[in-house]
């Protein structure tokens, strides 16, 4: 025996550290895959996470729109829908025109002419002036209820410590909610005649030249409307027709039908300001200038397109045409068409899907 170990001790040293070093091996390479196999798991798990949480956000961003669409925009269209019919009533001057066309002596032709120039600049006018203010409160309301939206996502995973279903909590105080959102109806309650005014003045300014025979085509049409909301927002300094939408001074909001504030509690004060803040910082910024400067242009397009003038008609016959989608535009269901044309465009479902998501505006514009 002591013969055969020593002719094979060499071979067995060999073959026990090949079997030791195979075994060492063996659970290095099995350790490994468990590790491997914990981390694919634990992947999984994170990215079945996330797509609960995509799905949790989405469903209330959806949600958000809803919102919108279905309660906060109505009661504030239907507002300025009845302010801006009351500042701009073109019924006396039409009633005038019908009298004076019934009895030819009851108005003299110099009158006739100055009724009708008049009924011309007050029916644009209303004209712009509805397009504009629905245009901007609809997009204005959307950052208003996403940027809530978005707190209220937030504030709620976190008082829950996970980010399932938060619809059971609201950290928001109802009263903050309710005053924030409050803020929509400042134009239609306070700053209609303003606008109206400052419309009316760009109108007289680029149809001067205008005569009730000049023939308008479709783009003639068109390039007037242009031309008028142009003038509009250039007899702004930049972002200065955010003063139609939110209060300079904050001593203003008292205009609010909410609850009172108590003035000692600084946490309910300071959450209202900083979602106020943030609504002032995305209307300053360039994106929100983009998609306000894009949704006119389509809504334009959508106008011209319906009042049909085809090949073209005189300027006279034209008038009744104007005044009329004036009146329609903020009355259903010609409002929901235009709102939601507007909701539907490309570069406005991207702009609130990133507002709603990231919230990138932070910082107030200059």
């Amino acid at each position: 025996m002591w013969d055969l170990w020593r002719r094979h001790k060499r071979k067995v040293y060999v073959t026990l550290g090949v079997l030791g070093s195979g075994y060492f091996l063996y659970k290095l390479y099995d350790a490994h895959k468990r590790r491997i196999s914990d981390l694919e798991t634990e992947f999984a798990r994170q990215r079945e996470n996330e797509e609960l949480i995509k799905a949790q956000l989405q469903a209330h961003f959806d949600n958000i729109q809803k919102i919108a669409d279905s309660a906060t925009l109505p009661h504030v269209m239907q507002q300025l829908s009845i302010r801006v019919a009351d500042e701009l009533d073109l019924a006396p001057l039409t009633e005038r025109l019908m009298k004076g066309k019934g009895q030819p002596n009851a108005l003299t032709a110099a009158e006739k002419l100055d009724l009708w120039d008049r009924l011309k600049i007050l029916s644009f006018t209303r004209m712009v002036l509805s397009l504009w203010s629905m245009t901007i409160l609809n997009l204005f309301i959307r950052v208003q209820v996403n940027i809530l939206g978005r707190h209220l996502y937030i504030d709620t995973a976190r008082g829950l410590g996970n980010s399932d279903l938060i619809e059971e909590a609201d950290l928001i105080d109802r009263d903050d909610e309710q005053q924030f959102l409050a803020i929509a109806d400042f134009l239609s309650n306070y700053e209609v005649p303003a606008l109206a005014a400052i419309v009316e003045a760009a109108t007289s300014e680029v149809l001067k030249g205008k005569q009730l025979k000049d023939f308008f085509s479709s783009s003639v049409l068109h390039d007037t409307i242009v031309q008028i909301l142009d003038t509009f927002m250039s007899t702004r300094n930049p972002h200065q027709w955010l003063r139609y939408l939110i209060p300079d001074d904050p001593r203003m909001y008292k205009f609010l039908k909410t609850p009172e504030i108590d003035s000692e509690d600084h946490s309910r004060v300071s959450k209202f300001e900083q979602l106020t803040d943030e609504t002032r910082a995305v209307l300053s910024s360039a994106e929100f200038g983009n998609i306000l400067d894009v949704s006119l242009r389509v809504l334009v397009d959508a106008v011209v397109e319906e009042i049909d003038i085809q090949s073209g008609i005189p300027l006279a016959k034209l008038i009744p045409r104007i005044a009329q989608m004036g009146q329609n535009m903020l009355e259903e269901p010609s409002r929901q068409r235009y709102i939601q044309i507007v909701r539907n465009i490309p570069e406005v479902e991207l702009f609130f899907t990133l507002l709603y998501s990231s919230m990138p505006f932070n910082s107030v514009a200059d």
